[in-house]
């Protein structure tokens, strides 16, 4: 990939990570899609404190394992045969963003988050973040973690630091603009989709597709 399209890959695949986590904790009662972590916390708060959507938070954790499991293994096949793994792997993460707002389009608003077209909902979602983990991760590592703003802010905190005082490598100096930029997609994806989802409800999830589109067009 071009290094001048590296950064605006990433800020935009940020972009959803952040909308999709926003958009399924308001739409879904607490689920995290792309944030295991944070599922994990509010796997116990539903359990402690008698909320629903239990199920799709115990889920979560296995079926993001798994799928990204199998993006891996789909990634090595492709590789092998040499065809564009990332672009691939990155249009089958469109399309389960398409399953999932086709879902959402059509049983949305979910009054029992537990119900089976709320449970294929969430996994549609976690499904798609699954991909865009485990593409980044495995055929992108050049780029910062899209999803994973812990990291990031740490990994910025210390950069900043080297900078600051010069003693940044370039390379160090460059991590510094990418991380920062894909805190602010996330952060931007995040406020959007919180008013998306308040002016348009559950069907603000439709902005994500054209996001996704754009990343894995700008994938090698």
């Amino acid at each position: 990939m071009r290094a001048a399209r590296l950064p605006i890959f990433s800020a935009l695949l940020s972009f959803n990570g952040g909308f999709v986590d926003v958009a399924c904790f308001f739409g879904l009662k607490g689920l995290l899609a792309a944030h295991i972590t944070g599922n994990l916390a509010t796997l116990c708060a539903s359990i402690v404190l008698g909320t629903r959507g239990l199920l799709s938070k115990m889920l979560a954790v296995p079926e993001f394992i798994v799928i990204v499991a199998l993006t891996h293994l789909v990634g090595h096949a492709l590789k092998a045969r040499g065809r564009p793994a990332a672009r691939i792997l990155l249009g089958v993460e469109v399309l389960l963003l398409a399953a999932f707002l086709a879902l959402v389009a059509r049983n949305a608003p979910f009054a029992d988050p537990d119900s089976l077209v709320a449970l294929a909902t969430a996994l549609a979602a976690i499904a798609a973040m699954a991909v865009q983990n485990g593409v980044q991760r495995a055929h992108l590592p050049q780029v910062p973690p899209t999803t994973f703003m812990t990291g990031n802010a740490t990994q910025f905190a210390i950069d900043i630091v080297d900078v600051m005082q010069r003693r940044a490598t370039p390379q160090v100096a460059a991590r510094v603009r990418h991380v920062l930029l894909n805190l602010c997609g996330f952060a931007v994806g995040c406020a959007v989709a919180a008013a998306a989802f308040w002016m348009f409800g559950f069907n603000c999830v439709a902005l994500t597709i054209p996001v996704a589109i754009a990343a894995a067009a700008l994938t090698p």
